[in-house]
């Protein structure tokens, strides 16, 4: 795709300095700037940049100064950085805008959709699948019979939806996502065999929600696994049988959440942390990086370790584990004086 200056600054409700003819196709950072390319300045750290950027465009603050020749051509508006961001939207949008049913695919006859939908080769639509309006399904999907998927879903290649699960509008499933596998969910007999506990529940994704590729979320045993308005799940995340997620919570990278957990509104999850099955996260916690919960947590606190201890507890304790070797050596010599004054 090519756009001229004057087609972004239409774009952004920008101002165009120098040629309003240039064209570029692609984006760059400003110290990677190419001819034909598109970048921005905000952050000062990168102004001397500006000056020796290839970059045909430049996105900048209306308030910046240069303070020598610039042969890049600029775009000056209120935010560089939020419109150089509104632009990436914009550019994601028209390079997603793909429409119609490409084959080989499967749609079963009793499956709902709008014209506007685009269906990647060698997907598979099931039995009552209803999808909503401008849905992106890219090749090689997998959606079961019974699927509910709101208006604007985009569901990304490779993903797999298994059947019964309902998701809401304008969510995002990133390729290799499985939503709606069986719950781990095993009883052992007096042999110590394990017979499989059938998990009859299903999945429920509500509105606003991005799901990052590799990442599983298992059907209930009954009733159903939820997961709220605006949730951000990174990639490679586990999410077990009949968890509940709280609105707005944003959970980093291979984080394990465990069967029956229900995590609160606007937490933030840090990547690597286990949390328990059968646990109450409250609202607006703050979980760091690699730490294992295995209690409840109330509304507001900041935790840290394995098990997990109050952030500020933590961060005492781990000054003293750095100097644990010394305090040992202290502690053997105040031992020896003792022994020697007896």
């Amino acid at each position: 795709m090519i756009f001229t200056a004057t087609q972004i600054a239409g774009i952004l409700n920008g101002e165009v300095e120098g040629d309003e003819t240039v064209e570029v196709s692609k984006l760059a950072k400003i110290e990677e700037g190419t001819k034909g390319s598109l970048t921005f300045l905000s952050n000062p750290k990168y102004t001397p940049y500006i000056y020796s950027t290839d970059a045909s465009i430049t996105i900048v603050d209306k308030t910046f100064e240069a303070e020598s020749n610039i042969k890049t051509t600029l775009i000056r508006v209120e935010d560089a950085y939020k419109a150089f961001s509104q632009l990436l939207d914009y550019y994601n949008m028209v390079k997603m805008n793909k429409t119609g049913i490409e084959q080989p695919s499967f749609i079963s006859d009793t499956a709902k959709y709008s014209d506007d939908m685009y269906l990647g080769a060698f997907s598979y639509l099931g039995d009552n699948v209803n999808i909503g309006q401008n849905a992106k399904i890219y090749p090689n999907v997998y959606i079961g019979d019974n699927v509910v998927l709101g208006d604007n879903v985009v569901v990304f290649a490779g993903a797999k939806i298994y059947s019964e699960t309902i998701i809401g509008n304008n969510c995002v499933i990133h390729s290799g996502v499985i939503v709606g596998a069986d719950g781990f969910g095993f009883t052992p007999n007096e042999k110590g065999e394990y017979s499989k506990v059938p998990q009859t529940g299903n999945v429920i994704i509500e509105d606003n929600v991005d799901v990052g590729a590799g990442t599983t979320i298992d059907r209930a045993t009954l009733g159903s696994t939820i997961i709220r308005k605006g949730v951000k799940l990174d990639n490679q995340i586990q999410i077990a049988h009949n968890v509940e997620i709280g609105e707005h919570t944003a959970i980093a990278a291979q984080t394990g959440i465990a069967g029956s957990t229900k995590i609160g509104k606007h937490c933030l999850i840090g990547g690597q942390v286990g949390i328990a099955g059968h646990l109450v996260i409250g609202n607006k916690v703050r979980i760091q990086a690699q730490s294992g919960i295995g209690r409840n947590i109330k509304d507001g606190e900041a935790i840290q370790g394995s098990p997990a201890l109050g952030y500020s507890d933590y961060n005492k304790s781990y000054v003293h584990f750095k100097n644990l070797p010394k305090i040992v050596d202290r502690v053997y010599k105040l031992e020896k004086k003792i022994n020697d004054n007896e």
